[in-house]
């Protein structure tokens, strides 16, 4: 977990909005009962998690692709090679949308703004070095050139939500 007590607010109050500000329908799904604290969020969204990732095409239609996604610091964290369909998306739409599905168990779903963390001849985000840090610790760092090969992004999220149906067979501990 990297977040501080600050960003656990944030991703908190904006999970409360979200959910707020949903459909009826949504709500009915998703209760109050159903959903995660920022929290226990956090807890459960350590290290690598397969994303399904929507970018937009120039012609407006919708692209899913799959990514690793990290959890940091309250917002999801993707990478993907300079050349791939994705990274010339949202080099021109930013919007963009994820979700991480475990079966049945745990749904977590956002819209938001993608910013790139490392552009190629452009200046990095302040934080880069101690992201490119955790990449490269996680991945190793000689599994590719990480200033030429990926570009990284982060998602600013402005509307987030956690479905769990069953909180307790979620957060049990795994059978030894």
């Amino acid at each position: 977990m990297y977040e501080t007590s600050v960003e656990l607010k944030e991703l908190q109050a904006l999970l409360d909005a979200s959910l707020s500000r949903s459909t009826e329908h949504l709500r009915s799904i998703i209760s109050t009962e159903r959903t995660l604290t920022a929290e226990l969020l956090t807890q459960l969204l350590t290290g690598m998690r397969t994303l399904a990732l929507s970018t937009v095409t120039a012609q407006g239609e919708p692209r899913i692709s799959g990514v690793d996604g990290h959890f940091l610091h309250g917002k999801w964290h993707f990478g993907t090679a300079r050349g791939a369909a994705k990274a010339r998306h949202l080099a021109a739409r930013p919007a963009a949308s994820a979700a991480h599905l475990r079966g049945e168990d745990l749904g977590v779903f956002t819209h938001g703004t993608v910013e790139i963390l490392n552009p190629q001849g452009g200046e990095p985000a302040a934080d880069w070095p101690d992201l490119l840090a955790y990449f490269q610790d996680f991945y190793g760092d000689d599994l590719f050139d990480w200033d030429e090969d990926v570009v990284y992004y982060r998602l600013h999220p402005h509307w987030m939500t956690a479905y769990a149906p069953d909180l307790a067979k979620l957060t049990a501990a795994p059978p030894s």
